[in-house]
């Protein structure tokens, strides 16, 4: 195999798996380990891949400030949405007091709770109605109207927070990342994602694997602080960080 296609098949295999050891590279393209390791110092050296002990990983996407509006995001990865939220809605229980975060996922778990004494905190406007119609108890965080996201934010909302002991939160992100952990564009969405963590006794994250491998500007918080729930289960080095429950089809 030439140097140019065995560099190929090493990103191509790196792309599929985020992350891989030296011995699996080198029975997926059939050469010997050492020209594994010299191929990876190579491509490391040339910013392709980034060089870990024993093998190697993937050079993650990084994104800007921009966001999708919600009527957008709310028609990507509808089936992966929808088995994520169902699952997520099981762990609901009667005297649980919860907080569900402003997003598309989390948007459709309140599509499948079904009747019970819960109660509800949110800061999502088309969340608020939807718990409201279904005749939940719930209470909306009052702050700063965010459009693009539904989504009431700022300073307000953080101290109507503080009062608040949760003991389950369901949120979104949007970026997924090792080193980086939960990411989002905006600085305000993360302050109150962050204080919802520091409020809650469980955590979970809604996520679909597209948003693994993602990194944007704000980190609201690290791995291991939240479960995800998510519809692919991510290469294993994430299970050295973090829980997660992958949605069975």
């Amino acid at each position: 195999m030439l140097t140019h296609e065995r560099y190929k098949n090493i990103l191509d295999y790196l792309a599929e798996r985020d992350a891989a050891t030296v011995s699996e590279l080198a029975a997926a393209t059939g050469t010997s380990e050492s020209t594994i390791r010299r191929d990876l110092v190579a491509l490391d050296k040339e910013g392709r891949l980034r060089k870990v002990y024993g093998g190697a990983a993937a050079i993650n996407k990084t994104e800007g400030m921009s966001e999708d509006e919600v009527r957008i995001r709310e028609v990507m990865m509808p089936e992966e949405k929808e088995q994520i939220a169902s699952y997520a809605s099981q762990l609901i229980n009667d005297d649980d007091f919860i907080y569900i975060d402003s997003g598309t996922t989390t948007s459709r778990l309140i599509d499948h709770i079904s009747d019970t004494n819960a109660t509800f905190v949110t800061n999502g406007i088309i969340h608020a109605h939807k718990l409201l119609s279904k005749g939940l108890k719930a209470y909306m965080l009052g702050g700063r109207v965010r459009s693009v996201t539904a989504s009431v934010v700022g300073s307000d909302s953080i101290r109507n927070m503080l009062k608040y002991n949760f003991t389950k939160a369901f949120l979104g992100t949007n970026g997924i990342d090792i080193t980086s952990g939960f990411t989002t564009p905006d600085s305000d969405e993360a302050m109150l994602k962050e204080k919802a963590i520091e409020k809650s006794f469980a955590v979970f994250v809604l996520a679909d694997h597209s948003k693994f491998r993602r990194v944007y500007p704000v980190t609201f918080a690290e791995l291991r602080k939240c479960c995800i729930i998510t519809d692919k289960l991510p290469y294993s080095g994430f299970l050295d960080k973090t829980i997660i429950r992958e949605v069975t089809r």
